[in-house]
């Protein structure tokens, strides 16, 4: 059994591949090669030496490499020997699934073997890509252009896919706290799986009962609340699943997520509790770390994390508020559909979005949005 600290996660902001390509892939180029001599057929796939897709002509070989940083290209002779390609040159365009918009860039010499595009994909990585290669200038093949299409899929970082791995786990099992409210999550190797733990103090806990933890998610229990339980139901107040008064519907039903507790109106509310253990807990535990003046004024701290201007990442003290607001009002999915929630300064006053991009349109126009989340019966707190 082994474990890692992950030192830092990137979360994803995983916009729509128009927008990533548009704002993290150089323009479109409209370079066009020279003379359609005959052209060298490519056929017969296997895998390269550098690891990527080879495909075989009459005469060469070209592996074609696609990575995070852009797409390489390296020719080979029959017996798969290297050929120089410092005098040649090419093109290579490419589409992403989904998009039908095509961008085209150069291939050049690296200086190390190769012809390369050097292109950030790292905001389309997982997305399969069809591309359109296009080499002149091969000596091993004379004037004629050799042109091959490939499809491949821009490979998954480990930040990333232990990113996603966080946001769908969301809740440590141990503590039942939302992954990252106690710093970088913790991985921990067990029986073959992964599991993610809010802090290492709960690794000891994991090792030791791994039976009971290793799904990711934390045991609940369902009991009924006594009379040792008055202080803490006074204290929570109201049922975050109906927002109703607590003792309004009876004994309040005492819910254990891990070692958490979080009271209910009832026990009609216990099968949404279930399906969004972390949803619920934030909101009591943020709701628990604001001050009862900040709660009744409606206010927030502007933020200090910025991740662009008028942006910031959320707090304790938001999560109440991102809670009441649910949806994002530009794209109208739920705030962490997109590496969020965000918060967004808007006339004064908190907006909570998805994702950095829907920023613009809200600092743009704050006053519209402001009205779109009061038709939906949503009060933006104010900033202080």
């Amino acid at each position: 059994m082994k474990r890692k600290i992950l030192l830092s996660l990137a979360l994803l902001a995983s916009m729509s591949v128009s927008t990533a390509m548009a704002q993290h892939i150089h323009a479109e180029r409209n370079h066009e090669m020279p003379g359609d001599a005959a052209v060298s057929q490519i056929s017969e796939i296997s895998t390269g030496p550098h690891g990527g897709s080879l495909k075989q002509s009459e005469t060469i070989q070209l592996e074609t490499v696609v990575s995070q940083s852009g797409i390489e290209v390296f020719v080979f002779d029959l017996d798969g020997q290297p050929v120089a390609v410092d005098g040649g040159r090419g093109a290579a365009s490419l589409r992403v699934e989904g998009n039908a918009k095509r961008y085209r860039y150069d291939l050049l010499p690296d200086g190390k073997g190769g012809l390369i595009a050097p292109v950030d994909l790292s905001e389309i990585a997982g997305l399969q890509i069809e591309i359109q290669i296009q080499l002149v200038g091969l000596h091993a093949v004379g004037s004629r252009a050799v042109r091959l299409n490939e499809v491949a899929t821009v490979p998954i970082g480990a930040l990333q896919l232990a990113s996603a791995a966080i946001t769908r786990q969301k809740i440590c099992p141990v503590t039942g706290k939302p992954l990252g409210s106690m710093g970088d999550p913790v991985a921990v190797d067990v029986n073959d799986q992964r599991v993610f733990v809010c802090c290492a103090g709960c690794v000891g806990a994991l090792e030791s009962e791994p039976a009971k933890y290793v799904g990711g998610r934390p045991q609940i229990k369902i009991e009924t609340a006594t009379a040792a339980d008055v202080d803490a139901i006074e204290r929570q107040q109201v049922c975050p699943v109906m927002d109703e008064p607590l003792g309004g519907m009876g004994t309040p039903v005492k819910v254990l997520i891990g070692d958490k507790p979080i009271f209910l109106c009832c026990r009609g509310c216990i099968k949404k509790l279930e399906a969004e253990p972390a949803k619920y807990l934030a909101m009591i535990q943020g709701t628990r770390s604001v001050s009862m003046d900040d709660a009744d004024s409606g206010s927030v701290p502007a933020g200090t994390e910025q991740v662009r201007a008028g942006v910031f990442r959320i707090t304790a003290a938001d999560e109440p508020f991102v809670a009441a607001q649910k949806q994002c009002p530009v794209m109208n999915e739920p705030l962490d559909a997109m590496g969020g929630p965000y918060k967004v300064h808007a006339g004064g006053k908190a907006i909570y979005i998805c994702c950095p991009g829907c920023a613009k349109k809200i600092i743009a126009e704050p006053q519209k949005w402001l009205a779109e989340l009061a038709r939906q019966g949503v009060d933006a707190p104010r900033l202080r």
